[in-house]
């Protein structure tokens, strides 16, 4: 099977669902190492990552012919995770509705304000609302790119509130100052640049 070129928006749920694969079967192959050890996260590619897509097998399950039997798909549903903050804090037991692709669960944030629900692998889209404060979130599901690219660290910086431009993939005047106040808010060395201490930081704060 030819191998697959990421378009924005893909990751390896999503592309397994496509191929008809469980995403561990595609992420662990061996042909798929260096992605792997690059991305490291198999909801984050980057646009024109190469993912090889293995054949096809036949598992015959060992299974009585007369019986009844229920088989699981691995890797569906999938499971969204956000932790929302609000002045760099938890937002801890807060009620919220979460649609996505048209249907609608409820819940509440845990004690450290996540959030963890079941989705289809390849859903692009939802909208988060907190009833009581009436916060809104629009989300695009597979979007957000590897945080070694600017890309990247523009949109957590932008979710997190230190960045109010366009996910340019620039590292332009904006996204620098954006870095520098992230980095003072944590007590970092402030350069306006992506170092590996403010890398680390930035992706324990915004959880991914």
């Amino acid at each position: 099977m030819p191998n697959y070129t990421v378009q924005q928006g893909d990751c390896i749920n999503s592309i397994a669902v496509q191929f008809g694969f469980a995403p561990d079967t595609i992420w662990n192959h061996g042909q798929n190492a260096a992605l792997k050890a690059t991305r490291k996260d198999l909801n984050v590619l980057f646009p024109g990552d190469v993912v090889f897509i293995p054949d096809k097998t036949i598992k015959q399950p060992d299974a009585a012919h007369d019986q009844t039997h229920s088989f699981t798909l691995k890797g569906v549903p999938a499971k969204l995770r956000l932790r929302m903050m609000r002045n760099d804090k938890p937002q801890s037991n807060e009620r919220y509705v979460l649609e996505i692709d048209g249907k609608t669960v409820e819940g509440s944030t845990d004690g450290d304000g996540w959030i963890v629900q079941p989705i289809q692998p390849d859903a692009k889209q939802g909208k988060l609302t907190f009833p009581d404060s009436g916060e809104t979130h629009d989300l695009m599901l597979g979007q957000l790119d590897p945080i070694d690219q600017v890309s990247g660290v523009q949109s957590r910086l932008r979710s997190l509130g230190f960045y109010g431009g366009e996910v340019s993939g620039t590292m332009d005047d904006a996204t620098q100052a954006a870095i520098a106040a992230f980095q003072t808010s944590k007590n970092l060395n402030v350069t306006g640049t992506m170092d590996s201490a403010t890398q680390s930081a930035l992706k324990a704060a915004y959880g991914s």
